[in-house]
């Protein structure tokens, strides 16, 4: 039987701040010093996703939620590609008592900027960018597109057909807020074939 007390927490920073994407009811904002996010290719993938990397004076806003029983099977699989790191010291967050909390990274040597064989989902940036936007509104979504690395990345426009698995239904407002940071951001959309 699980102890909400002592269970142990994750640190979302992508899709897992849509509270749409899981079931992982306990969670609440928080931040993580120490780490910048990043759009990174794996091989274990064919299209890029984000990942951490360690950056000294940076931080990065996401949600920290609770991982019943320590049952990570779940989230293990869901991210796959990537290894558990402790971020415990390191995220400030509203809980009145110490966590144990893990982030997921792709290892060093292991991942590489994306190409035009590997592009993001704009699918997947979608569902990441409406979950900012619903825990930290239009402020945190924009401290998203500036605390990201990567934006050189090709943008694969399968919103008509979304191939990301958890892909979620964006309003007009939260599409344009994606849209507008795409263009200033001078990153190349192309259409899905």
């Amino acid at each position: 039987m699980s102890n909400p007390m002592k269970d142990p927490f994750f640190f979302g920073y992508g899709s897992l701040v849509n509270r749409r994407t899981h079931d992982y009811t306990q969670a609440t904002t928080a931040s993580v010093t120490g780490w910048r996010r990043a759009w990174r290719h794996t091989p274990l993938r064919d299209v890029s996703f984000l990942t951490v990397v360690p950056a000294t004076d940076d931080y990065i806003d996401g949600l920290i939620a609770a991982v019943p029983g320590a049952d990570w099977a779940a989230l293990d699989a869901r991210e796959r590609a990537y290894g558990r790191h402790d971020a415990s010291p390191h995220v400030t967050h509203d809980i009145d008592r110490q966590l144990d909390i893990a982030i997921y990274a792709i290892p060093d040597g292991f991942h590489r900027a994306p190409g035009p064989d590997n592009p993001v989902l704009l699918s997947y940036l979608d569902t990441v960018v409406q979950g900012f936007l619903r825990e930290f509104g239009p402020e945190g979504a924009a401290h998203f597109f500036d605390t990201t690395e990567g934006w050189q990345a090709p943008i694969l426009d399968d919103r008509a057909a979304p191939i990301y698995p958890r892909s979620q239904l964006l309003s007009a407002e939260d599409r344009d807020v994606v849209d507008d940071a795409l263009s200033r951001l001078a990153t190349v959309v192309r259409q899905l074939d």
